[in-house]
């Protein structure tokens, strides 16, 4: 399954949200990872930052994560404290985990979320692309480095997203935002 848009709006309730499923909900906080085969539902909340899946459907193995700035400025991502922050290097971590377990540039579903244009709500020039644009093009580059496609894409625009993901199957519900403007 890819995603599975969902609106506020309707008051529809997500499946696997609940406590009816059994499943722990977990909320990813920004720069965070998470890896794991256990039946989870991982559920964070995207402006500008983004978040990337990984599901490796051979061992039902899922990783995402929930970065909030491009890149580490040319330091090297394995010796940087805060790397898990930042989009090139949180994906450089969770595909070499995931190589680990044995998954594959090819073996792999990746899906891609957020890098909305949030603030400010006014429009103002810019010198500078957002910091929503320059995440969803760290990811781009840093997953064509890598050799990895994306199944899925959900970025950009001016709404934030509410995703669960589920690491077990791979699948992502995805709510829009309101956006509310405070200029």
């Amino acid at each position: 399954m890819g995603v599975d848009e969902r609106n506020d709006a309707v008051g529809g309730v997500l499946p696997g949200t609940g406590s009816e499923t059994g499943l722990p909900l977990v909320y990813l906080n920004p720069g965070q990872v998470l890896m794991t085969d256990k039946p989870t539902v991982v559920s964070t909340v995207l402006g500008s930052c983004v978040s990337v899946t990984m599901f490796y459907a051979v061992r039902s193995y899922g990783a995402i994560c929930h970065g909030m700035l491009p890149d580490c400025n040319g330091r090297d991502c394995y010796k940087c404290v805060e790397r898990l922050k930042y989009v090139e290097c949180s994906v450089r971590h969770m595909a070499g985990h995931l190589e680990r377990v044995g998954a594959g540039p090819g073996g792999l579903d990746v899906k891609l979320f957020g890098g909305a244009e949030v603030l400010p709500c006014g429009t103002k020039d810019r010198k500078r692309d957002s910091v929503g644009k320059q995440n969803i093009e760290a990811a781009y580059k840093i997953l064509a480095k890598l050799g990895l496609t994306l199944s899925v894409e959900d970025t950009g625009g001016t709404q934030g997203r509410k995703i669960f993901f589920y690491p077990h199957t791979g699948d992502v519900y995805l709510r829009r935002l309101r956006r509310q403007c405070y200029d």
